[in-house]
């Protein structure tokens, strides 16, 4: 079978499942996350034989200690695949959700309701974790999914897909709702981003060339989210200290995820004083500074900041820094080099924080809170599928409700039009 055959099997399997799983009550989709859980630990065992084949593979090529942490199925990692199972089971359910109900001149009832997308792709890299994670997500929202990981990761994705599978086989439902593709050749990617009758969206995690790539070749929508350049404005009304622990807690904690500070810009009236403040407790942290000609002045350890600074996702601890005279400066910085992920403002003025949050359109926009909120689970979703940072369909961090589509539901007894 060729590889375009097969892809369009696995695709049209999908469709076919989607459709059973889409009419299922919450109950039972409860059930089955909670029995997905309860197998993931029995099958503890089983699921690390499968991910030290492609441990050893990882080592042979040389892969980093940081990229072999982020591929291994520890009993940590195969616990928390569980727990996050039973955490999206205890979410509400979106689907059957009836919004805006309005009554027309003519007596009939409009509304709004809450359905599933159908079918969902995941192209993800590395985390095996994220094989469990999606597929809790897509089925309690009514969906089927289809999952294509790393190449790095194919033998533990595998086996966590078969260990699923059998919960849903468990309770009577089609294990063609949940399918893995077991081939790390890249053709499957290709050939499945042109089956936009039988799938409904893409969701690419990754960097940004997998994203790229996504996106250039699909026929289907794509979630994109290419990189996370976040920026901080310090106004010239903000509590220096405060500002101080909101900036290291942004930089520092993590600096290697994508709702780090990548950009300080700090007001010129507030510089003199914040930025050395600013600067040393950086420096301490093992941050390096890049920054514009008068925050060099101000803070000579600083290297210089060139035009590529602006636009960097570091994932480092580097950071780049700009003196703006106000405002106006700031939002039209964030305008040109920003990414449409999140944005933060630190300030005791009430007036021009209501100004930031209307004039910055980024996904997040923040006041006097720090850029690592930015996060489903931080932001009360419960669970996230991925950030968004085009604004069609969902526009930021993604959750239940956002892997569901709304109809419109009339209701009349008897009306027709004249």
């Amino acid at each position: 079978m060729s590889m375009a055959s097969e892809m369009l099997e696995l695709a049209s399997q999908a469709r076919v499942a989607s459709r059973v799983i889409a009419t299922l009550s919450s109950g039972v989709k409860n059930e089955l996350l909670l029995k997905m859980a309860s197998r993931l630990e029995a099958s503890a065992s089983v699921l690390q034989q499968a991910n030290a084949l492609d441990l050893q593979a990882a080592r042979d090529k040389g892969m980093a200690v940081a990229m072999l942490d982020r591929l291994e199925l520890s009993d940590k990692v195969i616990a928390s695949m569980a727990g996050g199972l039973r955490e999206v089971a205890a979410l509400p359910d979106p689907v059957g959700e009836v919004t805006g109900m309005w009554v027309r001149p003519n007596g009939i009832r409009v509304g709004r309701q809450r359905i599933p997308l159908g079918v969902i792709g995941i192209i993800y890299e590395s985390r095996p974790n994220v094989t469990a994670d999606a597929a809790g997500l897509c089925l309690k929202s009514g969906n089927a999914v289809i999952l294509r990981g790393g190449s790095e990761a194919i033998h533990s994705n595998r086996a966590i897909g078969e260990v699923l599978q059998k919960a849903l086989a468990e309770i009577g439902l089609p294990a063609e709702a949940l399918q893995v593709v077991t081939t790390s050749d890249r053709s499957a990617v290709t050939e499945l981003l042109k089956l936009e009758e039988h799938i409904d969206l893409i969701i690419p995690r990754g960097g940004e060339g997998l994203i790229r790539f996504v996106s250039e070749h699909s026929r289907i929508p794509v979630i994109k989210h290419y990189k996370g350049v976040c920026h901080t404005y310090v106004d010239a009304d903000a509590d220096f200290d405060m500002a101080e622990k909101i900036c290291l807690n942004e930089k520092v904690q993590r600096p290697g995820v994508c709702n780090a500070l990548e950009t300080l810009l700090v007001h010129r009236d507030a510089a003199p004083v914040f930025l050395p403040q600013i600067a040393a407790a950086m420096i301490r942290a093992g941050v390096e500074l890049r920054g514009c000609e008068a925050s060099r002045n101000l803070v000579p350890e600083m290297n210089v900041a060139t035009e590529e600074d602006w636009s960097a996702e570091y994932l480092d601890l580097i950071l780049a820094v700009k003196v703006v005279d106000g405002f106006d400066e700031a939002r039209d910085h964030i305008n040109r080099y920003c990414s449409l992920h999140t944005e933060t403002i630190i300030t005791r003025d009430y007036a021009m924080s209501q100004r930031f949050l209307r004039e910055i359109n980024s996904s997040v926009v923040m006041v006097n809170a720090s850029s690592r909120f930015s996060d489903g689970g931080q932001l009360g979703l419960g669970a996230e599928i991925g950030i968004s940072t085009s604004k069609l369909h969902s526009f930021g961090p993604m959750g239940l409700e956002d892997l569901t589509t709304r109809k419109f539901i009339v209701l009349g007894d008897g009306q027709v039009r004249e």
